[in-house]
């Protein structure tokens, strides 16, 4: 079986950092899967105020804003591609031109025909975030969320984040393939940030992995009055850790996301590479 990668490359306004073919290329070696590069360059809506037009020549603008978006793209996909084809993987590409608005929906669906949605974050560019929160709970498919001033690294070990709910079992679920090339696997609970309705999930969890051939140790990890966010990415980066796996809680109304903490902290400051499932 032959896993699929999608990677969303953002161009506007600063778009994804050069960084990201490297990253792409590290996981892509790790999982020995295929490429998809989605570019998704800018559209803009076309100015209405002729006395607009004429003081600071928007359509000019547009023109350069857009032609500056489909270079960048240009750019990404060369670097991708260099990156790739020491290893023989090939690229694939497609391009869409959208409002930035509308870029999450795209790419939420063009996920569901993928096993894994790679997205480069930043924390200066909002829209990363808006694609991440997208594709967490609207394609049906994990999210791997990579800092992009993170070193490209292949996760060796792996932190699961277990609480014994659905989203954090579709995380495991999904994490699969890197759990079983993990040297490392430990599964962490975190108490005093809400109550676990079984004191021994941590321990139930290895049981069912071992099932799985796959050998993990439990820890229990204290908040301390801490967010859980910074609690699990703290312990990731203490352990030297590659990779958290933990599940994605949040809903939507009215098309603005209501999002537990643990998932909103993770959104919000980043700091280490993780698979989101919901």
């Amino acid at each position: 079986m032959t896993l699929r990668i999608l990677v969303p490359l953002h161009t506007y306004p600063d778009g994804n950092a050069d960084g990201i073919a490297r990253q792409v290329a590290v996981y892509a070696q790790h999982l020995q899967a295929n490429v998809f590069a989605l570019a998704c360059n800018i559209d803009l809506p076309s100015p209405s105020s002729l006395l607009g037009n004429l003081v600071i020549n928007v359509p000019a603008m547009i023109r350069e804003a857009k032609a500056g978006s489909r270079a960048r793209s240009a750019a990404l996909i060369a670097a991708m591609k260099a990156e790739l084809e020491p290893s023989g993987i090939p690229l694939r590409t497609l391009e869409v031109e959208r409002y930035p608005g509308e870029f999450g929906d795209v790419i939420a669906r063009q996920a569901r025909y993928h096993d894994l949605v790679l997205l480069g974050m930043c924390q200066h560019d909002r829209i990363p975030r808006l694609t991440a929160e997208a594709v967490i709970f609207g394609s049906g498919r994990p999210a791997l969320l990579v800092p992009e001033s993170a070193p490209a690294e292949a996760p060796d070990h792996v932190v699961v984040a277990w609480d014994g709910g659905s989203a954090a079992a579709r995380a495991v679920c999904d994490a699969h393939p890197f759990l079983h090339r993990a040297g490392t696997v430990t599964i962490v609970t975190v108490a005093g940030e809400k109550p676990l309705a079984d004191d021994s999930a941590g321990e139930r969890l290895a049981e069912y992995l071992a099932d799985h051939d796959i050998e993990a140790q439990v820890s229990r990890l204290q908040s301390g009055g801490r967010s859980i966010a910074d609690v699990l990415q703290a312990h990731v980066r203490d352990v030297g850790a590659g990779l958290l796996v933990m599940g994605g809680f949040g809903h939507s109304r009215m098309r603005d996301f209501v999002l537990g903490g643990a998932t909103q902290g993770i959104l919000d400051d980043l700091q280490v590479p993780v698979l989101v499932s919901h």
